[in-house]
């Protein structure tokens, strides 16, 4: 039985209100930008910073640390790493403190890379055509039709440089993941049904 949803997405594809409302549908908690917001807050990085830090590109050394042990190593070994990266290692300790507590759905933060082997958890990735997501990136962003596009490709070129470079996989591989959902196919609605019935069996 699943406890656990972790849910990567295309950007406007719907993944965080399908999150949203499999959360609601079970009653349980959901993650998402709060991590990264709770991560900052640990490591007294003002808000404002946030951003620069997350497109920040980590060296190679990133991939081993997300792979050991709780926290990333040492606090010596952390000491000398550039603040990106010490983000994503607190990142990553807060998603393994929240597993441990309570079952819940988890939106982004490479959080299917990090609990890849726990056969508890749901790995999603949820995706849409172009022109969809166009469509849904004009009305969650309140952009002009003509800016949409660009705005879209820098949106997806961001996340898939995150993913990227923290996991060493290829962002949207299937072989990644447990079930890959077309959110315009399938509707929000069906996604989070067929998501929540995944959950309760």
């Amino acid at each position: 039985m699943y406890k656990i949803i972790t849910m990567e997405r295309e950007f406007a594809s719907g993944g965080n209100e399908i999150g949203r409302r499999v959360a609601k549908k079970l009653g349980i908690e959901l993650y998402d930008r709060n991590i990264l917001v709770e991560a900052a807050k640990r490591l007294e990085i003002p808000p404002i910073y946030i951003g620069d830090l997350e497109e920040t590109a980590p060296g190679s050394i990133i991939f081993n640390l997300s792979k050991t042990a709780i926290g990333g190593g040492s606090r010596r070994e952390n000491s000398s790493l550039p603040m990106s990266e010490k983000l994503f290692l607190e990142e990553k300790k807060i998603i393994e403190e929240i597993v441990e507590k309570h079952d819940c759905v988890i939106v982004g933060r490479c959080a299917s890379f990090l609990l890849y082997d726990r056969e508890d958890c749901l790995k999603v990735f949820v995706h849409a055509d172009k022109d969809y997501r166009i469509e849904r990136t004009i009305q969650t962003e309140n952009i002009a039709p003509a800016e949409a596009d660009d705005f879209l490709r820098k949106s997806d070129k961001r996340r898939s440089n995150f993913y990227n470079t923290h996991t060493g996989w290829r962002w949207g591989d299937p072989s990644k993941f447990d079930l890959c959902l077309n959110s315009k196919s399938l509707g929000l609605d069906t996604c989070a049904d067929i998501l929540a019935g995944m959950m309760q069996k």
